[in-house]
């Protein structure tokens, strides 16, 4: 026992001190002694640190003590060392974001069937505008004939 004791201190040594102050502080029910875990915030347990909680006696939210920013960071910190299932519960953990990439797609628009992405309008006008040019260039000599028959001060047809 005190064998494998030691082989967890020592893994714990190895951890960022990120990790290792958060495990600290929140230590996760996979290495607590079953009789201290609890379930409810009244019973004394610390709510998950990556989700608001309504406090017991008045009633209010509390927001997350950690960002989701500061969550992404633990998360990745948590998967370089190989720890990432003894963090709680959190929309950034890679489980939770293959997750909901399965469920939702890639959510870019114009990627799915029959849909183009949107573009600025130069891009979107540029195919009807190159179509209008090649039409007045191939009725370029008609034009140019019809100049030479009525000259310049008799013209008033100049292309649109």
């Amino acid at each position: 026992m005190a064998a494998v004791n030691m082989r967890f201190v020592e893994l714990a040594k190895q951890l960022h001190p990120r990790l290792s102050r958060f495990f600290a502080k929140y230590p996760p029910n996979q290495i607590l002694p079953t009789s201290t875990r609890t379930n409810t915030i009244a019973d004394g347990a610390t709510p998950n640190p990556f989700l608001p909680h309504k406090h017991p006696v008045t009633g209010k939210w509390h927001d997350p003590e950690f960002s989701l920013r500061r969550q992404a960071e633990l998360v990745k910190l948590a998967r370089e060392h190989g720890v990432e299932e003894l963090l709680p519960f959190t929309s950034k953990g890679t489980e939770e974001r293959i997750r909901t990439r399965v469920e939702h797609g890639l959510r870019v628009r114009g990627t799915g069937v029959g849909q183009r992405v949107k573009g600025h309008r130069h891009e979107r006008m540029l195919a009807p505008k190159m179509e209008k040019r090649r039409e007045a260039m191939l009725g370029m000599p008609r034009l140019v004939r019809e100049w030479r028959k009525t000259g310049k001060s008799k013209w008033n047809k100049y292309p649109r």
